[in-house]
């Protein structure tokens, strides 16, 4: 039996990398981990116990997955970074001095059970889902 445990990484194919570092570094709180060689186009960044894998459209890994993202299609349809501690007004006032559009809080179902958790667009249009502490995280 295979047994997980947790999330590992997520690639994002992105179309401006320098952008997508930034919004990921500064405004969410992930630091660079390892930068590969240029030709294949990789930068890594760490995001918890997780990492979050940056691939220019324009690299070498980028250029296989085809076109650029964005409304038309999408190389993801979203993914979730566990926030702890949860405080919706300092997270909501951070997100938005970056000007980040913050969408609602909900209780929604994840990982750790259902927890409050709000959705944002990075600067490429990939949706990111913030999520607090869910009630298997307190069992």
């Amino acid at each position: 039996m295979i047994q997980l445990t947790g999330l590992d990484h997520v690639v994002l194919r992105v179309a401006d990398a320098d952008t997508a570092i930034r919004f990921y570094c500064e405004v969410l709180g992930c630091s660079v981990e390892r930068t590969l060689p240029a030709e294949l186009g990789l930068i890594q960044l760490r995001a918890g116990h997780s990492l979050i894998d940056i691939v220019p459209v324009s690299g070498g890994l980028g250029q296989l997955g085809g076109a650029a993202p964005g409304e038309e299609g999408r190389n993801m349809d979203h993914f979730c970074l566990a926030v702890s501690p949860w405080d919706e007004e300092k997270i909501r006032a951070h997100l938005e001095s970056f000007g980040v559009e913050v969408g609602p809080v909900g209780n929604r179902y994840g990982a750790g059970g259902n927890g409050p958790s709000l959705y944002l667009k990075d600067p490429d249009g990939n949706t990111v889902e913030l999520k607090g502490p869910g009630d298997l995280d307190d069992a």
